[in-house]
């Protein structure tokens, strides 16, 4: 019972951090489920059987709070559902050892660069509104579909960086899409899965669990994504991307770091991500009030024409 409870509490969280950033259900659901001794495979159609429920209830919440790009959605999620059917049918032969290290390298440059433009200079601004195109979309899509599927997450950390960097839409956006196309992923991988290992090494109570918890933070994430400024959130998710794939590299068979150097990278990680949270929030303050002070200059100026108008 007690680890019924945890897999709900983490449930939950995961939700919430993935709902809030477009990343980690998998990868946090799946790291505890390895952690106590489950197979890969295993783990990963766990992960992905409770995240058909999740990604539904997600991408409905988010749909609510018009978070979504459905255009986005189709083009990315179609191709990611492709992915993620070969990389779960696959996975028990296939080695990732190379891969991720290789995949981290690649999701850590954009990390960098999303944390940086986004805590020094905002919300990229030059190309809001232009579309994202479908050969930019589908490449991405198989490629994050198959990496979710292969590592039992993915399908955010690769596909949210790419085109947060592009600056082609909010990230509020952005994260409400990724989510909702990872309702296609998530049901392609599970078929997979089936297909591959079948349902013996499955623990439906585990999926449940998963599931309920992630089915209540959905709504939640989906709020707190609306109402969190796009500059703060582009630190936020930059930082969690920074975190995450240097975690990796540092305990990757390439570089192996030994516990120390690797707990000092994640102290100076942790000290530049809250600085550059805090400056991001003073920023946006700063902006704020700016552009309150010109409303007012613009209403003044505004009566001053009416009065010149009437006089």
């Amino acid at each position: 019972m007690r680890s019924l409870i945890l897999l709900g509490l983490v449930g939950f969280v995961a939700q919430l951090v993935d709902g809030s950033l477009g990343m980690a259900y998998g990868v946090t659901s799946t790291t505890l489920l390895l952690a106590i001794g489950t197979n890969a495979a295993a783990a990963s159609a766990t992960v992905h059987l409770a995240e058909i429920g999740t990604t539904l209830a997600s991408g409905v919440s988010h749909w609510r709070f018009d978070n979504i790009d459905w255009r986005v959605v189709l083009k990315i999620g179609i191709p990611g559902a492709i992915g993620a059917f070969a990389g779960a049918t696959f996975l028990s032969s296939l080695s990732t050892e190379v891969a991720a290290p290789v995949m981290s390298i690649i999701l850590l440059a954009l990390g960098v660069y999303v944390f940086v433009r986004f805590t020094a200079y905002g919300l990229p601004r030059g190309n809001l509104g232009k579309p994202l195109r479908k050969r930019f979309l589908a490449p991405l899509g198989l490629v994050a579909g198959f990496v979710d599927a292969t590592g039992g997450g993915g399908w955010g950390p690769v596909g949210t960086p790419a085109i947060l960097a592009s600056g082609r839409i909010p990230p509020r956006k952005v994260i409400g899409s990724i989510d909702a196309s990872e309702f296609l992923v998530a049901l392609a991988a599970s078929a997979g899965f089936f297909v591959g290992i079948g349902s013996e090494n499955i623990d439906f109570a585990w999926v449940a669990v998963l599931l309920l918890g992630g089915v209540i933070a959905a709504p939640i994430a989906a709020w707190l994504v609306r109402h969190i400024p796009p500059r703060i959130l582009g630190s936020l998710v930059g930082g969690v991307i920074i975190l995450t794939n240097v975690r990796t590299l540092l305990r990757s068979d390439w570089i192996d770091a030994p516990g120390n150097v690797q707990a000092i990278a994640y102290i100076v990680i942790a000290f530049l991500w809250v600085a550059a949270v805090a400056y991001s929030l003073r920023e946006y303050r700063r902006d704020k009030a700016n552009e309150s002070v010109e409303a007012i200059e613009a209403e003044l100026r505004a009566r001053t024409e009416e009065e010149k108008i009437y006089t």
